[in-house]
């Protein structure tokens, strides 16, 4: 036997890299569908050799888990990198607020990165940078084709395991390449017609950084759902509200059209962004709208 990490899953294989070994092409037992449990990127696993030359061997055991990500779908991760686009593709707020209500209900801390800066105007910078001043998320601008904020960006990635997501075309794959060179990710130009990327990345796999830094690539995405989450608790997932909580009037209050709500009170004061009031209202709405399908 022989403990490694899953580097890399395609079509059945699982890549499995054990330290002073190399890495290692594995297929799972029938026991863990049996299980109904899948094998994630990240996974630290038991396996067996099958032929030392070709490298190849079969997983035999998942140890436990230090974190599970449903989306992305891996697992031992300490930090979120979600990467989005300052400017072309134009960034999708909304899409962003659920990556970061996703991470907050697994406990994972994220930092949000805008890149390609040099094609985004001062204004516009700092109006986003207004936006989630107060999200509860380090917020870096970064520049990776004239390698602006990339040290910044290292230095935050260093000492953790980090899952990197955002939507196609945002220059993840480029970012990963200036931060681990050896992982020659194949980078994507974006379509003018849909003023989106071509999706590069096909899988997830893990690269290491250094010593006790790895960094996750995942699949871009271009939506997310917000499932099992009902419409009261998705409050707590706007870290800017807390403060302000105190002042309604009512306890368990939604923020919405109850009277004397000190959350809207701040809106209207610009002490909370009012973007991300609407954004919270849009999310409140779809939510209330799904619970009324599910029991209609």
């Amino acid at each position: 036997m022989m403990r490694g990490r899953i580097i890399k899953g395609i079509a059945g294989f699982y890549y499995v890299h054990a330290e002073g070994f190399g890495t290692y092409e594995c297929k799972a037992k029938g026991a863990f569908r049996n299980q109904k449990l899948k094998p994630l990127v990240g996974d630290m696993v038991e396996i067996e050799i099958l032929n030392e030359e070709e490298k190849t061997g079969n997983l035999v055991e998942i140890l436990p888990r230090a974190s599970e990500l449903i989306r992305p779908a891996v697992a031992n991760v300490d930090q979120a990198l979600v990467i989005f686009a300052a400017a072309k593709p134009k960034p999708n707020l909304s899409l962003l607020d659920r990556f970061l209500i996703m991470m907050d209900r697994q406990g994972i801390e994220t930092i949000i990165c805008f890149n390609k800066t040099d094609e985004a105007s001062e204004k516009e910078k700092e109006r986003i940078q207004n936006v989630y001043v107060g999200c509860g998320c380090k917020v870096l601008f970064t520049c990776a084709k004239q390698g602006q904020g990339v040290d910044e960006l290292r230095r935050l990635l260093l000492g953790h395991t980090t899952t990197v997501a955002g939507p196609s075309g945002v220059g993840k794959s480029t970012l990963i390449n200036l931060l681990v060179p050896d992982a020659d990710m194949e980078t994507g130009r974006i379509s003018e017609k849909i003023d989106r990327g071509k999706h590069t990345t096909r899988h997830s796999e893990l690269f290491r950084m250094d010593t006790d830094s790895y960094i996750f690539d995942t699949p871009g995405f271009s939506s997310l759902e917000l499932t099992d989450m009902k419409k009261e608790e998705l409050r707590y997932s706007f870290p800017e509200f807390r403060e302000y909580e105190g002042g309604c009037r009512f306890q368990g209050c939604l923020h919405q059209k109850e009277p004397g709500c000190g959350v809207k009170e701040a809106v209207e004061a610009g002490t909370v962004n009012k973007e991300r009031y609407e954004s919270y209202t849009i999310l409140f709405q779809e939510l209330q709208e799904r619970e009324k399908r599910r029991y209609s």
